[in-house]
């Protein structure tokens, strides 16, 4: 059986970003001060293993420690050399076909709004955190608050990404419209089956 802090460690990896306390401590089923002593022993725990925990009034997030700073660039500037894999050109994919939708006038093919981490998670299967990395990190997408929940990123692609694939908007996609409608009504229907289950 795990303990507290080795739990809460665990949680903050599958995450990838940062958790508020309180959904830390429901979901662990930890009183405050329960939370607080898990937190200040996973701190200690990562002392010197070149990951640390960052902490807020409100939020948590496990973060390369500072020390790691030349090696993390030197890794980056080694990714940045690379082919975008299949992983990273999936995640484009959903980003980009999920910004297809209709403008303000009702006419098809503007921008959406993008994708979340869970949209693209869903459609994917799996976790897709590193290539949400990888092409922000390359400049392909950008992240912006979600108006409809700010606790979540939606993620969009960048003049960047569309020059690079040779169209001015999401609209010239291939199939844009066909295939943003099935990566909606997938979305839609996990969004439905959440809805069920809670």
């Amino acid at each position: 059986m795990l303990t507290p802090p080795a739990a809460l460690h665990a949680l903050l990896f599958a995450s990838g970003e940062p958790l508020e306390k309180k959904e830390l401590a429901s979901v662990l089923g930890f009183s405050d001060t329960e939370l607080a002593s898990a937190l200040t022993g996973l701190a200690k725990s990562l002392e010197k293993s070149g990951v640390t925990l960052i902490e807020t009034a409100t939020e948590v997030e496990l973060r390369t420690a500072s020390e790691a700073a030349p090696i993390i660039k030197k890794f980056r500037e080694t990714e940045l050399a690379r082919d975008l894999g299949k992983a990273s050109l999936e995640t484009l994919a959903v980003i980009a076909y999920q910004t297809v939708g209709t403008d303000r006038g009702g006419a098809e093919g503007a921008d959406r709004g993008g994708a979340t981490r869970s949209d693209i998670d869903w459609v994917r299967g799996v976790n897709s955190s590193a290539s949400l990395r990888t092409l922000l990190l390359r400049g392909l997408i950008e992240g912006r608050e979600d108006p409809k929940d700010k606790r979540r990123i939606r993620y969009s692609l960048t003049t960047e990404a569309l020059a690079h694939l040779g169209v001015s908007s999401g609209a010239e996609l291939p199939r844009a419209q066909e295939l943003s409608a099935a990566a909606r009504n997938v979305i839609e229907g996990a969004e439905t089956e959440a809805e069920g289950a809670g």
